[in-house]
């Protein structure tokens, strides 16, 4: 059994995970704690604050999540945490935390990379009568800090297929509805307020859709939708759900666009196989639906994972934990926070927007 620690941004979280002998992660306990109340003032989150936060909750979420699973810290095999990319304040927090319990009780220590739990999160939510999610797959990674589309090949084994080359979409969207004034956190707000909108009424851009390739850019949709909020008369509720409608659509088309490309590319290699979205956007149906669409006309099968496993959570830093340790990783005490932290370290280096690897401030 795993202890998994996520203090990358402004969720503290901690989860037990028990891996069977054939390898099904069952989640103990999931405990989470959310920062909106903290941010919502600021209309974003402040690192400064969210480091403070989680110092304040860690202790007591780790308790509950071993009361929750039934075990003391004696049962455990190895401890986890988030150790980057991330808000390095937070990072420190949960690494630290993770350290003490695995010196105290030794047991390893697993630094596990915050995109990595996102990628492998899918495997923990497998279903007893599902069939079993297997390597290789293709992902779509899509976040507040970060959007690219990695081909996972095996457990440490990813190639990023393309970036963002500005802009993490699930910034564009938390900066959009700020923009409108829908509060704090902008990514649900604009999805409610888009279930009321009339898409059709704004006209967006849609950046390089229709380009080859598998990059993305979204800092030209985000201008575009400050330019139409800007020029309206009438600053009113059915503005903001036509102009969130309108934005919801446009970078609907992006990621499909750019994920049609990918499974191309991705096929030619391994031929039609899962297409996994994860990350704190994969919770939004209206791209699950789009996405589950394009996987269908390339002969893909569409997996996501239930919401509670899309946005951070120390279920899948637990279960990127138990994986490693199965695979005969030992842990490492000496590691260090690491702030930005790709995935492929062979990739060419992106930009330095949120989305090369870095998970930036929602403000």
């Amino acid at each position: 059994m795993v202890l998994g620690l996520e203090t990358s941004c402004d969720e503290t979280a901690a989860a037990v995970v028990q891996l069977d002998a054939d390898g099904k992660a069952h989640l103990l306990s999931d405990q989470i704690y959310s920062q909106i109340e903290e941010h919502t003032l600021y209309g974003g989150v402040v690192p400064e604050i969210a480091a403070r936060a989680h110092v304040g909750a860690l202790d007591a979420l780790i308790e509950r999540a071993l009361t929750e699973a039934d075990i003391t810290f004696v049962e455990l095999d190895g401890v986890a945490a988030t150790t980057g990319p991330g808000l390095v304040g937070g990072v420190m927090v949960g690494m630290m935390a993770g350290k003490a319990i695995a010196l105290a009780h030794d047991i390893p220590f697993l630094p596990i990379n915050h995109l990595e739990g996102h990628a492998l999160s899918p495997l923990l939510a497998q279903q007893g009568g599902d069939e079993p999610l297997r390597f290789p797959y293709l992902l779509l990674l899509v976040s507040g800090g970060h959007t690219q589309l990695l081909s996972v090949e095996g457990l440490g084994q990813y190639t990023r297929l393309g970036s963002t080359i500005d802009d993490a979409v699930g910034e564009a969207f938390d900066k959009s509805a700020k923009i409108m004034g829908l509060g704090f956190p902008g990514g649900p707000a604009l999805e409610r307020a888009a279930q009321k909108g009339d898409a059709a009424r704004f006209t967006l851009p849609r950046p390089l859709t229709g380009k080859p390739g598998c990059d993305f850019s979204f800092a030209g949709l985000k201008s575009a939708v400050r330019r139409a909020w800007e020029e309206l008369p009438v600053h009113n509720d059915q503005a903001r759900a036509d102009l969130s409608a309108a934005f919801q659509a446009a970078a609907t088309d992006v990621l499909a666009n750019r994920t049609a490309n990918a499974m191309d590319i991705f096929a030619k290699t391994h031929g039609p196989r899962p297409l996994v979205v994860a990350g704190g956007v994969a919770a939004n149906t209206v791209l699950r639906m789009r996405l589950m669409e394009e996987a269908d006309k390339k002969g893909f099968t569409f997996i996501a994972p239930p919401f509670s496993l899309c946005t951070d959570n120390g279920g899948m830093i637990a279960n990127a934990g138990a994986l490693h340790l199965r695979a005969g990783y030992q842990g490492d005490l000496g590691v260090s926070a690491r702030p930005r932290w790709p995935l492929d370290e062979q990739a060419a280096k992106a930009s330095p927007a949120s989305g090369s690897g870095k998970k930036g401030p929602k403000s």
